[in-house]
């Protein structure tokens, strides 16, 4: 070095990543897109000007599904690379043939359990199929609201058991809402209710969930086509969990296997805490780890004999818990 100290360079420091991710530079570049529909390990990507975009995904990105935003790259030909999901709100899942979780779908914050009118039975509502979906709705923090759909096919005395079935839930404050989506009743209002929010419809098979959707997307079959054209698949996204923007504002999740989703990972403390009538009594009982399942000092069981809890709720509760792990 000819006895001299070398001068260093004042190198000027790299500019920071714009997506912070540890995958490194291939991030560098990535956009924010919103996952429209999943479809085997293809995803289709909304960007920011709305447009739509089939990418892959990438197996050291976890699993993607519909209603995630996520980073992504586009590509001149071919598919885009989906790199990273980013954080959550809420994810929704079912279990796959082994018991696994499964996830659905992705930052729902609303939960619209669609019901339907059972003349024949008593009450002529399944209540319990109800509480199941309320308990997910409350540990997932999912705003829920029960509708009534086929009102139109009830008559004077039908309706007003109905509505006296369901008046615990409205003194719960769980909103209560009448719908026809064949004589438009109460479309109006559940329109508004939707505004704002990422919405999915759940309930059994034959209570109208495809006619209320037809009735919110008058366009379905365009909106179905548009994303069948970027993903290649045809038609058969029909039977693919889809997000849609509502006319009115807000999205509305469509998912031909949310019905399944179920309380398999759900142990009985977290079970009673989804049953928010339950939660002033639950913390006076004698013991810490009461399970409400008839133990001495129960303060819950004790509420329901004195009406402060509905006791068809606690019957309900504990039909739940004896499936649990099932």
């Amino acid at each position: 070095m000819n006895g001299r100290m070398r001068k260093k360079k004042n190198r000027p420091k790299p500019a920071a990543p714009t997506v912070a991710n540890a995958a490194g530079t291939a991030e560098k570049q990535a956009r924010e897109g919103l996952v429209i529909a999943r479809h085997g390990a293809h995803a289709t990507i909304e960007d920011k000007e709305g447009r739509l975009h089939e990418c892959i995904t990438r197996r050291n990105s976890g699993p993607i599904v519909c209603g995630d935003r996520v980073l992504w790259h586009p590509a001149r030909t071919g598919y885009g690379v989906v790199v990273a999901h980013l954080p959550r709100r809420a994810l929704l899942s079912r279990p796959d043939p082994r018991g696994r979780p499964r996830p659905l779908c992705a930052n729902v914050d609303h939960l619209v359990i669609v019901n339907a009118p059972s003349p024949a039975a008593q009450p002529p509502l399944n209540l319990d199929l109800l509480d199941r979906y309320l308990v997910a709705a409350e540990l997932n923090g999912i705003q829920a609201l029960i509708l009534v759909n086929k009102i139109d096919e009830a008559d004077e005395a039908l309706q007003a058991a109905l509505r006296a079935a369901l008046d615990c839930y409205r003194a719960m404050d769980y909103p209560c809402l009448f719908t026809s989506a064949v004589k438009g009743t109460g479309m109006a209002a559940l329109q508004t209710r939707l505004g704002g929010h990422t919405s999915v419809l759940v309930g059994e098979s034959g209570v109208g969930k495809s006619s209320l959707i037809k009735a919110l997307l008058p366009d379905l079959d365009i909106r179905v086509g548009a994303i069948s054209a970027v993903s290649g698949k045809g038609r058969h996204t029909t039977t693919t969990t889809t997000l849609y923007h509502l006319p009115g504002g807000g999205d509305l999740i469509d998912s031909p296997g949310v019905r399944d989703f179920a309380l398999w990972h759900v142990d009985a403390a977290a079970l009673a805490h989804g049953f928010r009538d339950f939660r002033p009594w639950a913390t006076q009982c004698r013991f810490r780890n009461c399970r409400h399942a008839g133990e001495a000092g129960c303060a819950v069981a004790a509420a329901a004999a004195q009406g402060s809890i509905h006791p068809r709720r606690l019957t309900s509760y504990r039909r739940i818990l004896a499936t649990l792990g099932q």
